[in-house]
């Protein structure tokens, strides 16, 4: 028994050897070509979302925030110190240039009126005398001219009267609204004493800061887009720059710039902050794509375009120049190669899909979420 037992134990793994030999045998035949070859249907096509390049308008913009201020505001003073006799406007009230707002008590300037006019009066029959007499070389000429002077110093204090009584009428510079006001009849104003305000909301004015490596693209007759959340979302201002500051501030390294809103929606008030989106520059008929197409590699950017090879569609790598960058989409030359508008490009998961050059794709449209430009 001790010399039997070696030759059963050879006898199994010779069996042993030849089941593993069968299966290493038939393996190939499980799996035959996975990767193409003969009866395989060559390569697998590549699935790649595309978009089709496009020739449209980009604005190259900047968005900052300004602040909102009225066309004309004034505070509204007396230029006289008096009482208050009378106040006419109401608050909030829309008034015209010229419209009375406040009277003061003008009984003591109208007695001196009476007075001075009296005086004049005087003056003016006794100039006309004394030329009747000079003529006559009845009087010396500086007795005419005496009654010349003190008609003229009449005549001057009577004008200053009429000036000091239009004063007591306290007038509206320009067409606006009337604020609120912090006076009642019978206070005793001075021309310190700020009676109301008056605020031109015909167009508004926006004032706000242009970073310096911008400014050079702003200038008088700039337009840009206002939103404030004073109005609804899909509301847009348009405006125009009058004002460009010729002085950059060295704290903020930025320019004072100032704009008109002609046509002013009633919900936007002075003092209001609001975003400005400033348009710097307008490409037109820029050849574009998504900024999901672009690959950058070392020596640059290239697209890959879908191009036909009889019944397939292949992959095509194009070194581009980018332009213009705009709400997500991209301005591209081509430096080799064609590229017209309307070629198909790999437009979504550029940097992640493993394509070599020549690749067979299998082109899908994009996803609704990554269209841009629409």
């Amino acid at each position: 028994m001790f010399l039997r037992l070696p030759v059963f134990v050879a006898t199994g793994l010779a069996a042993v050897l030849i089941l593993f030999s069968g299966c290493a045998k038939e393996s190939p035949a499980a799996g035959a070509r996975p990767g193409g070859g003969a009866g395989s249907g060559g390569p697998q096509k590549q699935p790649v979302e595309v978009a089709a390049t496009t020739r449209r308008d980009l604005i190259d913009t900047l968005t900052i925030v300004g602040s909102l201020a009225a066309n004309e505001s004034a505070e509204i003073r007396p230029e006289i110190a008096g009482l208050v006799r009378e106040i006419v406007f109401t608050e909030g009230q829309t008034v015209k240039k010229g419209d009375v707002l406040v009277r003061i008590d003008d009984a003591e300037l109208r007695a001196q009126l009476a007075q001075v006019q009296a005086r004049y009066q005087l003056a003016e029959l006794n100039v006309a005398r004394s030329e009747n007499l000079s003529e006559s070389n009845t009087i010396p000429q500086s007795e005419t001219d005496r009654a010349r002077s003190e008609f003229a110093s009449a005549k001057a204090e009577l004008a200053l009267l009429h000036t000091r009584l239009e004063k007591t009428q306290i007038k509206a510079p320009f067409d606006g609204l009337v604020g609120a006001r912090v006076i009642s009849p019978g206070d005793y104003v001075t021309a310190s004493t700020v009676i109301t305000t008056l605020d031109d909301l015909s167009r508004l004015k926006v004032d706000f800061q242009v970073p310096e490596r911008f400014l050079s693209k702003v200038t008088v007759g700039t337009g840009f887009t206002l939103r404030s959340r004073a109005l609804d979302l899909a509301t847009e201002v348009q405006g125009e720059v009058y004002f460009v500051s010729s002085v950059i501030d060295r704290n903020t390294r930025s320019s004072e710039v100032k704009g008109f809103l002609d046509e002013p929606p009633a919900a936007l008030k002075p003092g209001m902050f609001a975003n400005i989106e400033l348009i710097l520059d307008v490409r037109r008929g820029a050849l574009t794509v998504p900024e999901g197409a672009i690959l950058t590699v070392p020596g640059g950017s290239q697209v890959v375009a879908v191009r036909d090879q009889g019944a397939d569609k292949i992959a095509e790598f194009v070194d581009v120049r980018l332009g213009m960058r705009s709400k997500g989409l991209v301005e591209i030359a081509a430096l080799k190669g064609d590229l017209a508008e309307g070629q198909s490009v790999v437009a979504a998961g550029v940097g992640a899909l493993i394509i070599p050059p020549g690749a067979r794709l299998e082109p899908r449209p994009i996803r609704e979420e990554f269209r841009v430009g629409e």
